[in-house]
């Protein structure tokens, strides 16, 4: 079918995009090597088109479908979004994107070069020779022979002028193969199993995807819905994505985690599960924060237990009834956080969660035997806390305990730091004991400097007054003017230790403290039950206590991932996972700790794995390198790229 054509499809509601499409993504330069190759009549590819029924059809946009059957398109939706903008000067009714530009409008082409850009008034303004591209589709030739006449040009110069410009002007008359899907067994299921086949090289629905595009079938309205529901927790500082919702809601309604089992009910059944599920996340988002101080996304945890403890305040109706259920709660939470149970393999491990759930017996304690049979035991041990980085799983513990046991501040009157700050004293910062070039100027490793025995939580003030004095200075300045500051930040009170000379031996004492630190809240939670079951095998005790993976980041790299992150999400693209726990591909292990990472691409399913390394050595490097990611070292450099291939504004924008 001709390209004019297949625009006028669209006009007439014959041709349109299904709900379950992800928006535009396309850069400008995608657009000017498309419209390139047709130009100069190079293969584009064909179409894929799903030939169905109008009635019961959900598209994208609010453009009326014609009656009867309606193509959808299920491969080649950026090309004819392009190509529409690009011919008819304007985005198609199905174009749905989060920035505001359109990325098709203001191509211009050269008629002496044959070369495509967009519009650039120093290069452009006043130049006969630039012809706008959608001008010429929309008015033909006729303006531009008189213009291009002017230039002197000579008579067979003219001639190839004319040529060039039929040429662009007949890419409207282009013809596109186009593949149909048809039949009455072309389910949505079948259909979208199609699209996932045939796009292995550009975007891949997920599960949580496919399973959003089959309630959006009957539900055209529900990936609005819960869009606005991540909008306010976004708003509140917890980021959280559509697969991760999709899984809460499921879990809510059928009690299991896998997808398909939400996709052929009712819609108003849904509609409750997302109500449900929405009261059930922030309840317990108001527990997490408010018991643990667990206030914003950097130190949340597990996000995967949400749907477990979703499941279990559902049918418990919303609420829990006493001090012992939310203290067992927040311990099967804690270790959960602590210990990455959904790491690798979540659906199977979600499943024998869910299915503790409903077993006989207290719910709650089936998860928390659950956990300790799964791990050996539940005592915390000083070499956890040997990990370095924020991005270890012992950070948020630190966080946690910070805010729970009454650590008071080293300055501003030693005011307590617990979870029930307001404020702008609300997120605490990371303070290092040891200041960072001391350390470095000593030659103590990243790793050593960055451990989190070095890592304490002070308000801004306070850290900013301390800067990169060292403990023995003002240590004991702070011990005289608050006494019992230091042991409240579990400080060893030797004050050896407090000397650079030492700064091994301090590590190892302070770890020790903050696992008695754990393990005694812990056992609160349970009235001294959690540690008292210890492991005899010494293998198992092994299994038990993973080495930390290397990777992560410093209290300073943390302000710069959230201003690159920040920056990211304003030019209307997704925000990447800050402090992102990599897992092997096939056992499920962790293997690093991400600073910045778009596990599925900045441009989702369009462009390979991203990641910022700050200050990382060669070893995080080379695995992040191994599954797939391309990583940059700095965010200028990231930035560049996003502009350069995302956002494509290395191009005057258009007027």
């Amino acid at each position: 079918m001709h390209i004019g054509n297949i625009l006028a499809q669209i006009d007439l509601g014959a041709m349109a995009l299904p709900e379950f499409q992800r928006g535009y993504v396309w850069n400008r330069d995608q657009v000017r090597e498309l419209i390139t190759s047709l130009y100069r009549r190079y293969p584009v590819g064909s179409l894929l088109i799903w030939k169905t029924r109008t009635e019961g059809t959900h598209a994208k946009g609010d453009q009326p479908l014609q009656q009867g059957y309606v193509d959808l398109i299920l491969d080649g939706q950026q090309r004819i979004t392009s190509l529409y903008g690009v011919i008819r000067g304007k985005a198609p009714k199905f174009y749905e994107r989060q920035r505001k530009d359109q990325p098709f409008l203001g191509l211009y082409f050269h008629v002496e070069s044959e070369s495509f850009k967009f519009y650039s008034p120093l290069e452009m303004k006043d130049q006969p020779l630039w012809i706008n591209v959608t001008e010429l589709m929309q008015k033909g030739m006729g303006t531009y022979f008189t213009r291009l006449a002017a230039t002197g040009a000579s008579t067979e110069t003219l001639n190839a002028y004319v040529n060039r410009l039929q040429a662009v002007q007949s890419i409207k008359d282009i013809d596109l193969h186009i593949e149909t899907v048809t039949g009455e067994d072309k389910s949505i299921d079948v259909v979208v199993e199609i699209f996932n086949k045939v796009n292995t090289g550009g975007t891949k629905l997920s599960k949580g995807d496919l399973a959003l595009a089959r309630v959006c079938a009957v539900w055209p309205e529900a990936r609005d819905e819960l869009h606005q529901r991540l909008e306010v927790w976004s708003n509140a500082g917890f980021y959280f994505d559509l697969d991760w919702l999709m899984r809460n809601i499921t879990t809510v309604i059928t009690g299991q985690p896998y997808f398909n089992g939400i996709t052929n009910l009712p819609v108003p059944i849904i509609q409750a599960g997302l109500k449900d599920a929405e009261r059930a996340c922030n309840n317990l988002l108001t527990i997490l924060s408010s018991r643990l101080g667990l206030d914003h996304h950097r130190v949340l945890g597990s996000r995967f237990a949400f749907p477990v403890l979703a499941r279990y305040l559902v049918t418990r109706g919303g609420d829990l009834d006493n001090a012992h259920e939310l203290n067992q709660l927040l311990y099967f939470y804690i270790h959960v956080m602590l210990w990455g149970r959904y790491a690798g393999s979540t659906e199977s491990v979600l499943s024998q969660d869910l299915n503790a759930l409903s077993a006989a017996g207290d719910p709650l304690e089936n998860l928390i035997s659950q956990v300790r049979r799964w791990r050996g035991d539940l005592l915390v041990r000083p070499d956890d806390f040997a990990a370095n980085s924020l991005g270890a799983r012992f950070y948020p513990m630190l966080y946690l305990l910070t805010r729970v046991c009454k650590a008071r501040d080293w300055g501003n009157g030693g005011l307590e730091l617990n979870a029930h700050m307001l404020g702008k004293l609300n997120w605490l910062q990371v303070h290092h004991i040891f200041p960072k070039a001391q350390l470095y100027k000593r030659k103590h490793s990243r790793g050593e400097v960055n451990a989190l025995g070095n890592f304490c939580f002070l308000t801004q003030h306070t850290n900013l007054q301390i800067s990169d004095r060292l403990p023995e200075e003002y240590f004991p300045e702070v011990e005289a003017k608050y006494p019992g500051a230091l042991a409240s930040q579990w400080i060893p009170l030797d004050p050896e230790l407090w000397k650079m000379e030492r700064y091994r031996d301090f590590l190892a004492a302070r770890r020790v403290l903050l696992a008695q630190a754990a393990n005694t809240f812990l056992d609160s939670l349970l009235g001294g039950t959690a540690s008292a079951e210890l492991v005899a095998d010494p293998a198992l005790e092994r299994a038990a206590h993973p080495m930390p993976v290397p990777g992560g980041a410093d209290g300073e790299e943390l302000e710069q991932i959230r201003v690159c992150n920040d920056w990211v999400e304003a030019q209307g693209l997704p925000r990447g996972d800050e402090l992102y726990e990599l897992f092997h591909p096939e056992s499920g292990a962790p293997v690093a700790v991400i600073d910045l990472a778009w596990p599925r691409g900045i441009q989702e399913g369009l462009s390979q794995p991203i990641a910022l390394l700050l200050n990382e050595g060669e070893e995080v490097e080379e695995l992040v390198n191994q599954t797939g990611y391309r990583f940059f070292t700095d965010p200028v450099a990231l930035r560049a790229y996003v502009e350069r291939e995302v956002l494509a504004v290395a191009e005057t924008r258009t007027n």
